[in-house]
């Protein structure tokens, strides 16, 4: 059985791969996760024998998997655009991304910038309609009468 990181994953950031290099960072992943599903499948079945579950010996295994598993999936997602180019690194823990990612397969971290509505100087809620007024613009499109105002 293996244990350990990945062989090759550090936890900072790696530049950008070339095509071949990303290649065969997927050949290491996809053994390193058929080897880690081999054992904890055996593992399952030595204890289901036993029958004797240690459930934090088989979360930590499983979460092994898993971020091998996403780890696979991400440098499978990059192979598959690379013509359209990687895209970039998270800010938050360095892993590489594809072009259109929302969100970090390591980390979780957001990648999209945030979009923040700006307030103008002087466009406040009690200026809007001395502004409105004074622009000649919106104070002179016909509004539906009030409830109970009588029609004429």
């Amino acid at each position: 059985m293996q244990s350990g990181p990945a062989p090759g994953a550090s936890g900072g950031a790696e530049p950008a791969r070339s095509l071949s290099e990303l290649r065969q960072r997927r050949l290491e992943l996809a053994e390193r996760v058929a080897v880690l599903t081999w054992d904890l499948g055996g593992l399952t079945y030595e204890m289901a024998v036993r029958d004797h579950y240690r459930l934090d010996v088989l979360a930590t295994r499983a979460a092994e998997l898993q971020q091998a598993d996403g780890e696979l999936g991400e440098v499978e997602r990059l192979l598959g655009s690379a013509e359209a180019g990687v895209h970039g690194q998270c800010r938050s823990c360095g892993a590489v991304h594809s072009r259109g990612a929302a969100y970090c397969w390591r980390c979780g971290a957001g990648l999209l910038p945030e979009a923040r509505p700006t307030v103008l100087p002087g466009d406040t809620p009690s200026s809007n309609g001395a502004h409105r007024a004074e622009a000649g613009g919106a104070d002179d499109v016909a509004r539906p009468p009030e409830a109970g105002a009588p029609r004429g």
